[in-house]
């Protein structure tokens, strides 16, 4: 060492630690080195499958294990299966048992179950019995019905008396024979009485004309009318009847009645009625005046134990108009009078 001076030793002493030292320091770092990517790198993902590029036909299912595939987690919606070709694949040797179809959605089925059987002629005949002819019962093509609209006891102001009106019918839904008939008694005679028989045609459903005759059957000389009318069912249920009447000697007379129906409920009935009579010309003989001779306002209160029959209580009242007022004054009668009225109406 001491052939070198002192310069020359102090590099050869620096060279010589720097050799010692070196082996150990990349050792050292290499063992640093190769653990930090072991520990922080990651390996990558693998790539996707694109089941459409794939080429089923050379591919050997076969030795393909489906049985351990769980289809649960495949994404069905992105597979192409329409570049499958799956006339290559060996369906037969695949495990179908084990797959999941739960994420599939299958198709109802268009045919049932159980299918259904064909009707036979037995289903049919035990369906529909053959009708004997000897168990219909068709309605009777003749009809009839009696009405008492009016039979009652009357208590007035100038005395007390019995009053009836009625009608009735015999006949088909088209053409009938109609008879009706109302008058008054008082002081156990009678005052006034008519008898009508008419025929009636249907013109609508809720319209019939008729045409008859009328006799008139109280005091004093008896009077035959030819009759001419119509009635029905007018627009809210008013029952409508005017009837036109020529008798003798040219006279002729009209009548107009007016009757409503209001149910205060099923079986309790408010019948409110107007009726008016005119004529053309005087007749003193028998008490009539030209023009409005007689208006009659009534209000009955009736209560149906059934259609057929109900007992009602009201009140009406009744004047005189024109001439026939005063041929009644004059024969010491009132032109104006109001009665309580207790009646039934009954149905046949």
């Amino acid at each position: 060492m001491s052939r070198f001076p002192t310069p020359t030793r102090r590099l050869l002493t620096a060279a010589l630690l720097i050799a010692l030292t070196t082996p150990a320091w990349a050792q050292s770092h290499a063992h640093g080195t190769a653990a930090a990517p072991a520990a922080t790198k990651e390996m990558p993902a693998d790539p996707p499958v694109d089941h459409g590029s794939m080429d089923h036909s050379q591919m050997d299912h076969s030795t393909m294990d489906h049985g351990s595939m769980d289809h649960s987690q495949m994404d069905h919606s992105k597979v192409d299966h329409g570049s499958m070709d799956h006339s290559q694949m060996d369906h037969s040797k695949m495990d179908h048992g084990s797959m999941d179809h739960a994420a599939h959605k299958t198709a109802a089925p268009s045919e049932p179950r159980e299918p259904i059987p064909a009707v036979t002629a037995a289903d049919r005949l035990a369906a529909f019995p053959p009708i004997e002819h000897g168990a219909m019962e068709h309605a009777p093509e003749i009809h009839s019905m009696l009405l008492v609209n009016r039979l009652e006891q009357w208590d007035g102001q100038h005395g007390n008396g019995q009053a009836w009106e009625a009608s009735g019918w015999v006949g088909g839904n088209i053409h009938r024979v109609w008879v009706r008939s109302e008058g008054e008694r008082s002081g156990g005679r009678t005052e006034a009485a008519d008898v009508e028989v008419l025929y009636g045609r249907s013109v609508s459903p809720w319209w019939d004309v008729l045409v008859g005759v009328k006799q008139d059957l109280g005091p004093g000389d008896s009077r035959t009318w030819a009759a001419l009318g119509i009635q029905g069912l007018a627009p809210y249920k008013f029952e409508t009847s005017a009837t036109a009447y020529v008798g003798e000697g040219g006279q002729v007379m009209a009548s107009a009645e007016i009757e409503y129906e209001l149910l205060l409920t099923n079986r309790l009935i408010l019948q409110p009625l107007l009726e008016a009579t005119l004529a053309a010309k005087d007749d003193p003989r028998h008490g009539t005046g030209s023009g409005l001779n007689k208006v009659e306002a009534g209000l009955r209160l009736r209560y149906e134990f059934n259609r057929r029959f109900a007992p009602y209580i009201g009140i009406s009242h009744e004047r005189l108009f024109g001439d026939t007022a005063d041929y009644h004054q004059a024969a010491g009668e009132r032109a104006r009078d109001t009665r309580w009225v207790a009646g039934v109406r009954v149905w046949f």
